[in-house]
């Protein structure tokens, strides 16, 4: 069965992927490629402008992401091919995040390619990350593998940004000649990383094959006459679809705080070094704080968890439209830090019990596109709301309805634990 329990260097294996791909979240994604985009790629752009481009780049990833994540998922739950496909996905993100080092100044429209194709990569690459958990653990230690995943990227994340930022403030100790140099290193080593932690994976996590042979076409052809009924299928688990509405609201406000934080910061007029540091108070708060929330959903249950890491966001969002210098913003990135992956990590172990292990991959696609196209909403929505306000404080506030929605949803999910 799909559920078999695996040696733990599989589950080990595994969780090492976050480690790999949580360099471009961090690195890339959240840190680098905001502040410089504004400054060097975008600079001839106004504040609000870079802004918007960037809410806009991040939004058209996302759509690719979503509209290709259910049928990508169908293929590969027909033809065994998850392993397959996120090996494509991570070549793509790895080529997209390599590509950034060699585009010069001024050039904002080829860097915010060469950004949405690496984004691409990681995001569609999750769907597949995500469904093979299935096959690392049985149901009942899945919070905690999640977690392990999480905490895992967390940390390796953390540590490869602590060394940008050192490398950035301070490009002579590695024979750099300014900043601007630094900064295109460290996307040529989020690219190496992402690949040398990647292999593990590959060579250890076990994908159970179908019981025939299927060839590559037909299998593409039965996952897309399966994608047809995948909706219909979904639907037919009433606590899956209510639980995906839920966290396509949730987990926008979660994502859309992340990549604009750093950009958010910038216009308020704190500095860069600044704005990185918090990042990485994040990060090493949320390797901990990731493994204590898995032990607080065994205790108090998954759904309740959720609800408390919502709630602070909602804290967190107030708080933002009142910030006023940059010691707050640190305390506020600590803050994130204690449930932002836990939010996340409980969120995907909480899916996988809700849903039918043989249909996996394919449920993972929906979920990951529920998830990618709530991303195109709200950067959007925080990118339109400060050109048309002139305001970055009031658009942050547009965040809101999404956690109060995501919370409402959620109310009305009656899972495996809540039913016991």
């Amino acid at each position: 069965m799909d559920t078999v329990v695996r040696p733990a260097r599989g589950v080990w294996a595994w969780a090492l992927y976050d480690w790999a791909n949580s360099a471009f979240a961090t690195s890339v994604l959240v840190a680098f490629f905001p502040v410089f985009f504004a400054r060097y790629w975008g600079e001839s752009l106004t504040g609000q402008q870079s802004t918007f481009w960037l809410g806009i780049g991040s939004s058209i990833a996302s759509l690719i992401v979503a509209l290709l994540s259910p049928a990508l998922g169908a293929v590969a739950d027909q033809g065994g091919l998850k392993k397959s496909m996120l090996a494509v996905m991570t070549a793509l993100g790895v080529v997209g995040t390599a590509a950034l080092c060699w585009i010069g100044p001024g050039a904002w429209g080829w860097a915010m390619t060469a950004f949405v194709v690496a984004q691409v990569g990681f995001a569609l690459g999750i769907s597949f990350y995500d469904a093979l958990i299935v096959h690392v653990c049985p149901p009942q230690s899945r919070h905690r593998v999640s977690a392990l995943g999480y905490a895992l990227g967390y940390l390796g994340g953390g540590l490869l940004l602590v060394l940008h930022v050192l490398m950035t403030l301070h490009p002579d100790w590695f024979g750099l000649p300014d900043a601007t140099a630094a900064v295109r290193v460290a996307f040529a080593s989020v690219a190496v990383w992402w690949i040398v932690f990647s292999v593990p994976l590959f060579r250890r996590v076990h994908e159970p094959k179908p019981t025939a042979s299927v060839p590559l076409m037909a299998a593409a052809s039965a996952g897309m006459r399966e994608l047809v009924r995948t909706l219909r299928r979904v639907r037919s688990y009433p606590q899956v679809w209510t639980f995906l509405i839920a966290y396509w609201l949730y987990i926008d406000g979660v994502h859309t705080i992340a990549r604009m934080a750093v950009d958010y910061g910038a216009k308020l007029g704190f500095e860069s070094s600044a704005l990185i540091q918090a990042l990485v108070i994040t990060q090493f708060v949320g390797f901990p704080a990731t493994l204590v929330m898995a032990r607080l959903a065994d205790r108090v249950g998954t759904r309740q968890a959720l609800f408390v890491g919502i709630i602070v966001y909602v804290g967190v969002t107030l708080w933002g439209y009142f910030l006023q210098n940059e010691m707050q913003f640190y305390v506020m990135a600590a803050v994130i830090g204690l449930v932002q992956g836990a939010v996340q990590a409980l969120s995907r172990s909480y899916f996988s019990l809700l849903i039918p292990a043989q249909h996996a991959g394919e449920f993972f696609g929906f979920y990951n596109m529920m998830g990618k196209f709530a991303a195109v909403l709200g950067p959007v929505l925080v990118g339109v709301s400060a050109v048309v306000t002139g305001s970055s404080r009031l658009s942050i506030l547009s965040i809101l309805v999404l956690f109060i929605g995501g919370m409402v949803c959620l109310a009305r999910v009656r899972g495996p634990e809540e039913a016991r």
